[in-house]
Protein backbone atom coordinates (compact mmCIF):
# COMPACT_ATOMS: atom_id res chain seq x y z
CA UNK A 1 0.00 0.00 0.00
CA UNK A 2 1.88 3.46 -0.95
CA UNK A 3 1.40 6.33 2.06
CA UNK A 4 2.41 9.61 -0.04
CA UNK A 5 4.63 11.50 2.38
CA UNK A 6 2.94 14.09 3.50
CA UNK A 7 4.18 17.90 4.40
CA UNK A 8 4.34 18.68 8.13
CA UNK A 9 4.74 22.06 9.57
CA UNK A 10 5.76 22.73 13.15
CA UNK A 11 6.19 25.73 15.11
CA UNK A 12 9.29 26.77 13.32
CA UNK A 13 10.03 24.21 10.58
CA UNK A 14 8.42 22.46 7.49
CA UNK A 15 9.08 18.83 6.64
CA UNK A 16 8.84 18.40 3.25
CA UNK A 17 9.42 15.56 0.35
CA UNK A 18 13.07 15.57 -0.82
CA UNK A 19 13.25 16.97 -4.72
CA UNK A 20 16.07 16.84 -6.67
CA UNK A 21 16.02 20.38 -6.42
CA UNK A 22 16.95 20.74 -2.74
CA UNK A 23 20.82 18.49 -4.12
CA UNK A 24 22.56 21.82 -3.54
CA UNK A 25 20.97 22.71 -0.13
CA UNK A 26 21.55 19.00 1.17
CA UNK A 27 25.42 18.97 -0.15
CA UNK A 28 25.83 22.37 1.68
CA UNK A 29 24.54 20.99 4.96
CA UNK A 30 25.26 17.24 4.62
CA UNK A 31 28.48 16.92 3.33
CA UNK A 32 30.68 17.85 6.65
CA UNK A 33 32.75 15.34 8.35
CA UNK A 34 31.36 16.35 11.98
CA UNK A 35 27.41 15.77 10.42
CA UNK A 36 28.41 12.35 8.72
CA UNK A 37 31.21 10.91 11.33
CA UNK A 38 28.00 9.38 13.35
CA UNK A 39 26.30 7.85 10.36
CA UNK A 40 26.77 4.18 9.45
CA UNK A 41 29.39 3.34 7.08
CA UNK A 42 26.14 3.05 4.16
CA UNK A 43 27.02 6.86 3.98
CA UNK A 44 30.44 6.86 1.90
CA UNK A 45 33.58 9.26 2.61
CA UNK A 46 34.82 11.14 1.54
CA UNK A 47 31.25 11.81 0.29
CA UNK A 48 31.28 12.02 -3.23
CA UNK A 49 30.21 15.23 -5.75
CA UNK A 50 27.05 13.73 -7.40
CA UNK A 51 26.17 11.90 -4.32
CA UNK A 52 22.89 12.82 -2.92
CA UNK A 53 21.45 12.68 -6.70
CA UNK A 54 22.59 9.36 -6.62
CA UNK A 55 21.00 8.90 -3.25
CA UNK A 56 17.81 10.25 -3.80
CA UNK A 57 17.80 8.82 -7.92
CA UNK A 58 18.55 5.12 -6.82
CA UNK A 59 17.30 5.19 -3.00
CA UNK A 60 14.67 8.07 -1.96
CA UNK A 61 12.69 8.16 -5.40
CA UNK A 62 12.26 4.00 -5.90
CA UNK A 63 10.80 3.82 -2.48
CA UNK A 64 9.08 6.92 -1.15
CA UNK A 65 5.72 5.93 0.14
CA UNK A 66 5.83 2.36 0.11
CA UNK A 67 8.46 1.47 2.74
CA UNK A 68 10.70 4.33 3.22
CA UNK A 69 9.41 7.75 3.62
CA UNK A 70 12.11 10.75 3.73
CA UNK A 71 11.66 14.86 4.44
CA UNK A 72 13.86 17.83 4.20
CA UNK A 73 13.90 19.71 7.10
CA UNK A 74 13.27 23.35 6.08
CA UNK A 75 13.30 26.72 8.06
CA UNK A 76 9.44 28.43 8.14
CA UNK A 77 11.45 31.64 7.19
CA UNK A 78 13.63 29.77 4.19
CA UNK A 79 10.91 27.33 2.86
CA UNK A 80 13.31 26.08 -0.11
CA UNK A 81 16.56 25.44 2.05
CA UNK A 82 16.81 21.64 3.60
CA UNK A 83 19.44 22.00 6.27
CA UNK A 84 18.43 18.67 7.58
CA UNK A 85 16.75 15.31 7.30
CA UNK A 86 14.66 12.78 8.60
CA UNK A 87 14.39 9.06 7.02
CA UNK A 88 11.42 6.69 7.79
CA UNK A 89 11.57 3.02 6.71
CA UNK A 90 9.99 -0.13 7.60
CA UNK A 91 12.41 -2.37 7.11
CA UNK A 92 14.67 -1.86 10.33
CA UNK A 93 18.63 -2.37 9.71
CA UNK A 94 18.05 -2.76 12.76
CA UNK A 95 16.50 0.54 13.08
CA UNK A 96 13.66 2.42 11.81
CA UNK A 97 14.53 6.06 11.36
CA UNK A 98 17.25 8.10 11.44
CA UNK A 99 18.16 11.70 10.71
CA UNK A 100 21.16 14.68 9.92
CA UNK A 101 21.27 18.05 10.85
CA UNK A 102 23.47 20.83 9.41
CA UNK A 103 25.92 21.54 12.40
CA UNK A 104 24.98 25.46 12.40
CA UNK A 105 21.53 24.33 13.28
CA UNK A 106 22.62 21.60 15.86
CA UNK A 107 21.49 22.75 20.06
CA UNK A 108 18.51 24.60 18.89
CA UNK A 109 15.92 22.02 19.68
CA UNK A 110 15.06 21.40 15.56
CA UNK A 111 15.53 17.60 15.57
CA UNK A 112 13.19 16.87 18.55
CA UNK A 113 10.82 19.51 16.99
CA UNK A 114 11.16 17.64 13.59
CA UNK A 115 10.88 14.24 14.59
CA UNK A 116 7.20 14.36 16.44
CA UNK A 117 5.05 14.99 13.10
CA UNK A 118 7.16 11.80 11.32
CA UNK A 119 7.06 9.50 14.59
CA UNK A 120 2.78 10.63 14.96
CA UNK A 121 2.88 9.71 11.50
CA UNK A 122 4.42 6.54 12.23
CA UNK A 123 2.17 5.14 14.41
CA UNK A 124 -1.24 6.75 13.61
CA UNK A 125 -1.28 6.53 9.60
CA UNK A 126 1.60 3.73 9.29
CA UNK A 127 0.85 2.08 12.10
CA UNK A 128 3.95 1.10 12.90
CA UNK A 129 3.69 -1.41 16.56
CA UNK A 130 7.43 0.06 17.22
CA UNK A 131 9.85 2.22 15.84
CA UNK A 132 13.51 1.07 16.59
CA UNK A 133 16.58 4.01 16.82
CA UNK A 134 19.72 4.30 17.37
CA UNK A 135 22.89 6.04 17.85
CA UNK A 136 26.42 6.08 17.93
CA UNK A 137 27.40 5.08 21.55
CA UNK A 138 28.60 8.42 22.61
CA UNK A 139 26.21 11.11 21.12
CA UNK A 140 24.28 12.63 23.45
CA UNK A 141 22.42 14.85 21.42
CA UNK A 142 20.82 11.71 19.61
CA UNK A 143 20.22 9.82 22.63
CA UNK A 144 18.26 12.68 24.48
CA UNK A 145 16.35 13.28 21.23
CA UNK A 146 15.61 9.53 22.16
CA UNK A 147 14.63 10.11 25.54
CA UNK A 148 12.75 12.80 25.46
CA UNK A 149 10.67 10.60 22.92
CA UNK A 150 9.98 8.11 25.66
CA UNK A 151 11.84 5.77 23.99
CA UNK A 152 13.44 2.69 26.30
CA UNK A 153 17.31 1.53 26.34
CA UNK A 154 17.66 -2.02 24.86
CA UNK A 155 21.58 -2.18 24.44
CA UNK A 156 24.38 -2.22 22.59
CA UNK A 157 25.43 -3.59 19.39
CA UNK A 158 28.95 -3.67 17.47
CA UNK A 159 28.42 -2.04 14.47
CA UNK A 160 30.29 0.46 11.88
CA UNK A 161 30.57 3.89 11.41
CA UNK A 162 31.89 6.85 9.48
CA UNK A 163 34.27 7.15 12.26
CA UNK A 164 36.14 4.34 12.38
CA UNK A 165 36.72 4.70 16.00
CA UNK A 166 33.30 4.66 16.74
CA UNK A 167 32.22 0.64 17.14
CA UNK A 168 29.23 0.51 18.70
CA UNK A 169 25.52 1.92 18.71
CA UNK A 170 22.83 2.04 21.09
CA UNK A 171 19.13 0.27 20.34
CA UNK A 172 16.34 1.78 21.37
CA UNK A 173 12.75 1.23 21.25
CA UNK A 174 9.33 3.49 20.66
CA UNK A 175 6.28 2.51 21.34
CA UNK A 176 2.89 4.40 20.51
CA UNK A 177 1.70 4.70 23.81
CA UNK A 178 5.02 5.63 25.19
CA UNK A 179 5.31 8.51 22.53
CA UNK A 180 1.87 9.75 23.47
CA UNK A 181 2.43 10.10 27.13
CA UNK A 182 6.03 11.76 26.39
CA UNK A 183 4.65 14.13 23.71
CA UNK A 184 2.81 15.95 26.22
CA UNK A 185 5.82 16.75 27.63
CA UNK A 186 8.22 17.97 24.41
Amino acid sequence: MIHATPTFQTKRLILRPLEISDAPSYYKHFVDYEVVRQLSTSVPWPYPKDGIETFMKAVVFPTQGRDRWDWGICLKEEPTQVIGGVSLWRKGTPENRGFWLGKSFWGQGFMTEAVAPVQDFAFNELKFERLILSNAVGNLKSRRIKEKAGAVFIGTRQTKFVDSSITEAETWELAPKSWAASKTKI
